[in-house]
C-alpha cells in the first residue's frame, strides 16, 4: 500500500468532519443531528481527531454543546466561552489556517471543551484507555503498569540505569520488583518520580491552570523530584506538586488509595463539586453542577466504576437534586 492510499481514509474523515462543523455553524441543528455527530465521532480515535482539528480551524470551541443547550431550552443556564478568530469560511473550506490564529487555536487541541474528547497528545500516546476503561500492561524486567480510566502513557527511551515513562494524563499504578536492573522513572508535568523497587500511583488530571500531580507510595520507597525540591515517600504517604511546588507529605489509607484498581471509587465526605469531577472521569459525557448550594454538600459512598450512572440516581435521592439530560451524555444537576 502506498502512502497516498493510506492517506485516503484520513482525507475522507477530514472532509466529513469539515462538513459537520459547517452544518453546526448554520444553527439549524436538531437533537437527532447531535446524536448522529456523537455516534460518528465515537467510531474511532481518528474520527475524534478529525473533528477536533476541524473545530480548531473553524474556531467553534464548544459549539455542539451550545447547540445542545439551546435545543433543551437551557441556553441561559450554560455559559461556555467561544474563542472567535478572524478565519473566513472560504479559507476554512480551502483547508488553510492563518498563521496569526495558530497559537490561539492550540487551546482547542490542548484543552477540548469540557474535556468531552481527548486532546491530540493523548490520542497519540503509546498506551491509552477510554472513559470507564482500565488496562494492565506487563513489560520487560517485570515492570507492571495498571492504567485507570482516561489515561495516556508514553514509553520514553530506556537508559542503562532507568526505565522511563511519561504520564501524559490520567492515573496509573507502577510496580517494579526488588533488585530490578534499572530504576523506574515516571515523568508527569514538570516533575518526576523515581523508585528502585515497590509500587506507587501517579495521578495527573491535567485540567485547570494548576494541573496538580499526586504521587502515592503503596510499597517500598519512592522519590519525587521537581526542580530543586525533593520528597521521599514511604508506604501510606502522598505528596502533590504543581506550578507552586511540592506540598507537604500527607498520610493516606493505602486501601482507599488503590480502590480504583479493584474497580471501585470511594468518597468519604468529599465535596460534591470534587466528587462530580471524579465521576466525570468514569462515564461518557459530563455532569455539570448548576446549583451553587449543592456544591457545598458532601458525598460518601462506594461505587462500581462500571456502574457510574447509578451515582446520578443517588445524587437525586440524597440531595433532592434535579437531573436534566442533554445529548452526548451531558447531564445538568441542579
Amino acid at each position: 500500500m502506498t502512502m497516498d492510499e493510506r492517506s485516503v481514509p484520513h482525507e475522507a474523515l477530514r472532509r466529513q468532519a469539515k462538513d459537520w462543523v459547517v452544518h453546526l455553524s448554520t444553527g439549524k441543528v436538531t437533537e437527532a443531528d447531535l446524536r448522529a455527530l456523537e455516534r460518528w465521532r465515537a467510531e474511532s480515535p481518528l474520527h475524534a481527531q478529525a473533528y477536533a482539528q476541524a473545530c480548531q480551524l473553524w474556531g467553534m470551541l464548544g459549539s455542539p454543546l451550545q447547540t445542545a443547550a439551546y435545543a433543551a431550552d437551557k441556553a441561559a443556564m450554560i455559559r461556555i466561552p467561544v474563542i472567535r478568530r478572524q478565519i473566513g469560511r472560504r479559507a476554512f473550506l480551502g483547508g488553510t489556517l492563518a498563521a496569526s490564529a495558530a497559537a490561539a487555536a492550540g487551546i482547542m487541541v490542548a484543552r477540548p471543551p469540557l474535556e468531552l474528547w481527548p486532546a491530540l497528545s493523548e490520542l497519540a500516546a503509546d498506551y491509552r484507555t477510554g472513559t470507564g476503561e482500565q488496562r494492565k500492561i506487563e513489560l520487560a524486567d517485570r515492570v507492571s503498569i495498571d492504567l485507570n480510566t482516561r489515561t495516556s502513557l508514553n514509553i520514553r527511551e530506556r537508559t542503562e540505569t532507568a526505565d522511563n515513562f511519561e504520564l501524559i494524563a490520567g492515573e496509573a499504578s507502577f510496580a517494579t520488583p526488588a533488585r530490578a536492573a534499572r530504576s523506574l522513572v515516571v515523568l508527569a508535568a514538570n516533575g518526576r518520580t523515581v523508585a528502585e523497587s515497590g509500587r506507587f500511583d501517579v495521578r495527573y488530571t491535567a485540567s485547570g491552570e494548576r494541573s496538580p500531580v499526586s504521587v502515592t507510595c503503596l510499597e517500598g520507597a519512592v522519590r519525587i523530584e521537581r526542580g530543586a525540591d525533593v520528597a521521599d515517600l514511604r508506604p501510606g504517604q502522598r505528596v502533590r506538586y504543581d506550578l507552586a511546588g511540592l506540598s507537604q507529605v500527607a498520610a493516606v489509607d493505602p486501601q482507599v488509595a488503590s480502590e480504583w484498581r479493584r474497580g471501585i471509587v470511594e468518597f468519604r465526605d468529599t465535596p460534591l463539586v470534587d466528587a462530580i469531577e471524579e465521576i466525570n472521569r468514569y462515564r461518557p459525557g459530563r455532569i455539570i453542577l448548576m446549583n451553587a448550594g449543592l456544591s457545598r454538600k458532601q458525598l460518601s459512598g462506594r461505587f462500581r466504576i462500571d456502574q457510574m450512572n447509578q451515582v446520578l440516581l443517588q445524587l437525586q435521592r440524597a440531595f433532592s437534586a434535579k437531573l436534566q439530560p442533554l445529548p452526548g451524555g451531558i447531564v445538568l444537576l441542579s
